[in-house]
């Protein structure tokens, strides 16, 4: 029988459970509001036409598209259970983690529309997880009781890792990480899709982790936690409130790491050079804490991580990192230098903190950010016809996006992309009391029940400036807190319930609280005019973003070299490779002005697309600005460079100024050597051993790992007072320590080891005594690596007369 006849007899037998517990508990029985109080159950806010219903409906059919038992694979190997389909690649060694994701968003998905295929979906998985469950009960006795996990080698981790011996679980991928995605993908299933089964192996599966690092003390846990390891303390956190066991609690907080705790809650800013996706699901752990237990201590790490990240480290559309790290100030022009932009789980995990930090302080300046981010960011990682998700996000000027494709590139942000676009309808209101918080400009219906009213938002924003609720069924006293948007100006806003103004005093950023009795047939209209502002890049003031309103404008560059643009498999296929286009070539905004880059003139008929002509432009001309969410398959502007007349003319001579310094290089040259050249290297008599070579931005370069090593023959011109001269890649990952030699005496020992953190080719100058070259013609410069290191990478060495 093949697999696809095996899957659809195994979904059978599914069938009548799921239609079973469907009318056991109609939809709206939802068990969200036990963990989310403020929250209404998905199914409760139905999307109406726009945007995000429209992404909401692609990412259903894109879910559908994946292979259920293919997603299971890794959990029925790690449970010893025979093999019904082949596992997807999963970037080799982090089986198991898209699984969970994928249990989440089939929950969120079938709560947001009740598409039954979701559901059926998600009860098979938790039946088949169930399985697995019970067959680690039975085949590890001594370590997989309650193990619900895909973890590649997962005893040979588990077993030695209970015991304190990390040596497994350091040489695996981020064990903890990749089970936590499926302690989630629980969680909602029951949270979301009501399915009890679920609670039980999560809550199982929890004490299996309380038992797992039982003998392990306080100073080996906060070991284990130098590990990437998602977000553990959330889960348990969770876990507490569901049961209000203290165990569970007390895991929470020896899950959380005090290197970022400590830090956070006395307002220390210690992120530069951190990789982002692991702090920020610490500090949603550390929210969650604080909700459940009112643990000041806990509350204040959560917030300061929010407010530096959102005020400090964030771009226009609200991402933050690059290449995965946190950048310091002096590396801040990493964004526009590199090609591995904010990435999408980030923003997916600052937009679950803002949620949870909302629900214990409705504060709209956190509504601020999370609309920006949901609209600019999140929205935009969705390819509008194959569903693809994106990784990066890159600010590089003129370049542009990678997508996934499904069944293929099972990467952390295709994931996480999953959820993105299944719960859209999550934010757009909240409840407190007898208050109704509208936080959200989204076409959507809301249907209160325990107030018996129904209230339908009809909105074609930000394509208009307005929208309008309308109570289409029931009556009710309640207060509606209406957002007043910070990008709204001071006095700008306007409300009217059935034609009559509302008097206010509110201002942006806050809410306008309406109290009365409600009554089918209430309108309210609510006025939202848009202003154009710019923002600049974080600590690199040149660089500027257009916005209109909370609307990140971007503009289409070109379609040339979109290398890769659709991924395959590959473990780089995330990163946008093609050919970086040279930034003085891209378009340069020449205002004295700037407040005039902002006068935008609209195109004709083409709602949220502008024209800016009054604005010197150089490089290009006739460019449309318009919702970056829209810009796809193309190379794209989002940050500009933007200069005075004067700033420009000092531009250029900086340029010229380059120039006279590479001529004056080139004087003081004897000999180099581009290594990673064939003729270069055999023409400089090139030995080596364990080395390897590439090119990265054009340039070749070469390396040696374990004990290996390369040199070259450089001609001296018999000539002393020299100086050797190496170009390295100024944000290597790994150990790079080696030695460097003048034929055989050591000329230093160089530790590059996150020595620079900047994506910049850095050169790098080294005195040579005039012992080692006196008298010699041609010396042998050699790069020795040194035991568990690299040497180099090298991009070009040099041997120069001393300036």
């Amino acid at each position: 029988m093949n697999r696809n006849k095996r899957t659809t007899i195994r979904f059978l037998v599914f069938i009548l459970l799921a239609h079973f517990l469907t009318g056991l508990a109609s939809r709206h029985v939802q068990a969200q509001s036990k963990l989310y109080e403020n929250t209404f159950p998905l199914s409760e806010v139905l999307l109406l036409d726009g945007p995000f219903k429209k992404a909401q409906d692609l990412n259903t059919k894109t879910l559908l598209q994946y292979d259920v038992d293919r997603l299971l694979a890794p959990f029925r190997k790690e449970a010893g259970l025979p093999e019904t389909a082949k596992s997807y690649s999963n970037w080799d060694g982090l089986d198991g983690h898209v699984g969970g994701h994928y249990l989440s968003a089939l929950a969120m998905t079938y709560a947001s529309t009740g598409n039954t295929e979701c559901k059926k979906r998600m009860d098979y998985m938790v039946a088949e997880l169930a399985t697995c469950q019970q067959a680690n009960n039975k085949n590890d006795t001594d370590w997989g009781k309650g193990y619900v996990g895909g973890v590649p080698k997962s005893k040979a981790i588990w077993s030695t890792f209970k015991n304190g011996d990390f040596r497994e679980y350091r040489n695996a991928w981020v064990p903890w990480y990749n089970v936590h995605k499926m302690y989630a993908g629980l969680r909602d299933a029951w949270l979301y899709g009501n399915n009890e089964e679920a609670k039980d192996i999560f809550l199982k599966f929890c004490d299996w982790a309380v038992r797992i690092t039982d003998n392990l003390s306080d100073e080996q846990m906060q070991v284990m936690l130098d590990v990437e390891h998602g977000g553990m303390n959330e889960i348990f956190a969770d876990a507490y409130q569901i049961t209000k066991d203290e165990k569970y609690i007390t895991a929470a907080k020896r899950f959380s790491h005090n290197m970022l705790l400590h830090a956070m809650s006395t307002s220390k800013d210690n992120l530069d050079n951190k990789h982002a996706n692991t702090q920020v699901p610490k500090a949603v752990g550390f929210q969650r804490i604080a909700e459940v237990t009112n643990d000041n201590n806990y509350a204040k790490a959560g917030n300061f991580f929010w407010e530096t990240v959102t005020t400090n480290r964030s771009l226009a559309f609200g991402g933050n990192s690059r290449r995965e790290f946190f950048p310091s100030v002096a590396a801040s022009s990493d964004f526009v230098n590199d090609v591995e932009g904010p990435e999408t789980c980030n923003t997916y995990n600052m937009l679950k903190l803002t949620e949870h930090l909302f629900r214990t302080n409705p504060n709209a300046g956190y509504v601020d950010f999370y609309e920006r981010a949901l609209f600019n960011h999140i929205l935009s990682t969705q390819h509008p016809q194959h569903g693809g998700y994106v990784y990066f996000t890159p600010a590089r000027p003129q370049h542009y996006r990678v997508y996934s494709s499904p069944n293929q590139a099972m990467w952390c942000c295709v994931g996480s992309g999953m959820e993105n676009h299944s719960k859209y309808n999550q934010f757009i209101y909240t409840q407190s009391n007898d208050s109704l918080f509208v936080n959200l400009f989204v076409a959507s219906q809301l249907n209160w029940r325990e107030k018996k009213i129904k209230i339908v938002q009809k909105t074609s924003f930000p394509n208009e400036e307005q929208t309008t609720f309308s109570v289409v069924d029931g009556a009710s006293r309640f207060t509606l807190m209406v957002r007043y948007p910070s990008w709204v100006k001071e006095g700008d806003l306007i409300v009217s319930v059935n034609g009559k103004s509302v008097q206010h005093s509110a201002h942006p950023s806050s809410y306008i609280a309406i109290d009365r009795q409600w009554k089918k047939g209430d309108i309210v209209k609510v006025s939202l005019p848009m202003q154009n502002t710019i923002e600049h890049l974080p600590h690199l003031p040149a660089y500027i973003a257009i916005l209109h309103g909370p609307i990140l404008l971007g503009a289409k560059t070109g379609t040339e070299n979109l290398n890769g643009i659709v991924a395959d498999d590959s473990r780089w296929g995330h990163i946008a490779n093609g050919e970086r286009l040279p930034l003085d070539k891209a378009p340069i905004l020449v205002e004295d002005d700037q407040t005039r880059i902002t006068q935008l003139i609209p195109v004709k008929d083409k709602p949220l697309k502008f024209t800016f002509p009054s604005v010197k432009m150089i490089n290009s001309s006739n460019l449309v600005l318009e919702p970056f969410y829209k810009i796809h398959d193309a190379r794209y502007m989002i940050y500009w460079m933007a200069l005075s007349t004067k700033q420009y003319q000092s531009y250029l001579d900086s340029i010229a100024l380059v120039e006279k310094k590479k001529l004056a290089l080139q004087k003081r040259t004897l000999d180099f050597v581009a290594p990673g050249e064939q003729q270069p290297e055999v023409d400089h008599a090139m030995q080596k051993e364990n080395s390897t070579t590439g090119n990265h931005l054009n340039e070749f370069w070469r390396d040696a790992k374990g004990g290996g090593y390369f040199s070259y023959n450089l001609t001296t011109g018999g000539e002393t007072g020299l100086s050797l001269m190496v170009r390295y890649w100024g944000s290597e990952w790994g150990s790079r320590k080696f030695d460097i030699y003048i034929d055989d005496q050591k000329l230093i020992t160089e530790d590059n080891t996150g020595r620079w953190n900047q994506s910049n080719f850095i050169d790098t100058e080294y005195p040579i005594p005039d012992a080692m070259t006196k008298g010699k013609k041609n010396v042998r410069v050699k790069f020795q690596a040194l035991p568990q290191n690299t040497a180099g990478s090298v991009y070009y060495v040099r041997l120069l007369r001393k300036e």
